[in-house]
């Protein structure tokens, strides 16, 4: 199966309690509703964490990120995914 690579374009809001990094999507299609617990990776496809939870609103839901602890996370980073 052919997997496919998806540029999130997502909105920085902060970091959450569980220490989440939670994003607002800008763009969202139906197709990107599977990315829950994708692997999620910055410009340089280096692996930055995980997709928690997506929730909120349809339209334009909320994304919790898990970041990886041994790697360096940047809110500015453009964020990629991947999709079957």
């Amino acid at each position: 199966m052919k997997k496919n690579w998806v540029k999130l374009n997502l909105f920085y809001i902060g970091q959450s309690s569980k220490r989440h990094q939670i994003f607002r999507a800008k763009q969202w299609n139906t197709k990107l509703e599977h990315i829950i617990k994708k692997s999620i990776y910055n410009e340089k496809y280096e692996k930055v964490g995980f997709i928690k939870d997506v929730f909120g609103p349809v339209e334009l839901p909320f994304i919790s990120i898990k970041t990886l602890s041994n790697q360096s996370f940047s809110p500015d980073d453009k964020f990629f995914t991947k999709i079957a």
